[in-house]
C-alpha cells in the first residue's frame, strides 16, 4: 500500500489544535509569560490581603491549565510514538535480513517483551566479546 502525503492538510480540528498548542507551549518566550504571571500574582498578594480568593484564582487557574495540556501533551507524545513506530517498521520491512517478526513488537505482553530485550542483551555481550553474533 502506498501512502501518499496528499491528505495531510485533512488532519481533524483537534489534531491541529494540540499540534499549534504544543509548538506555541513549547517555546521559552511562553514559559516567561507565565512566570511573569506568578511574578505579578505573588506581588499583588499585598493589594490583596493574601486572602483566599487570591489564593483561589492562582490555584483554580493552574490546575484547569495542568489538566487540559495533560490531554495535549498525551496526543501530542502518541502521535510521534506512533510516527517514530511507522519509520521503525519500514526500516525492518527494507532491511534485509532483518526479523519481521519485530514489526508489531509494541503488541506484545511485557514478559514476551523482555525475553526478546535479554536475547538483545545476549547478542550485545558477545559482540562485544569479539564473538560473530551468529552464535546466540
Amino acid at each position: 500500500m502506498a501512502y501518499t502525503t496528499e491528505g495531510i492538510t485533512d488532519r481533524s480540528l483537534f489534531t491541529r489544535l494540540s499540534q499549534a498548542t504544543a509548538r506555541w507551549a513549547g517555546k521559552p518566550q511562553v514559559f516567561f509569560i507565565a512566570l511573569s504571571v506568578i511574578v505579578i500574582w505573588g506581588a499583588s498578594g499585598p493589594f490583596f490581603g493574601f486572602n483566599d480568593t487570591w489564593q483561589l484564582v492562582i490555584n483554580t487557574s493552574t490546575t484547569i491549565i495542568t489538566f487540559l495540556m495533560v490531554f495535549i501533551i498525551q496526543n501530542s507524545q502518541n502521535r510521534d510514538t506512533a510516527a517514530m513506530q511507522i519509520k521503525l517498521d519500514e526500516l525492518i520491512v527494507n532491511l534485509k535480513g532483518a526479523r519481521q517478526e519485530l514489526l508489531d513488537l509494541e503488541e506484545l505482553d511485557e514478559d514476551k517483551i523482555e525475553a526478546i530485550r535479554q536475547d538483545f542483551e545476549r547478542r550485545a555481550a558477545k559482540a562485544r566479546n569479539g564473538r560473530p553474533i551468529g552464535d546466540c
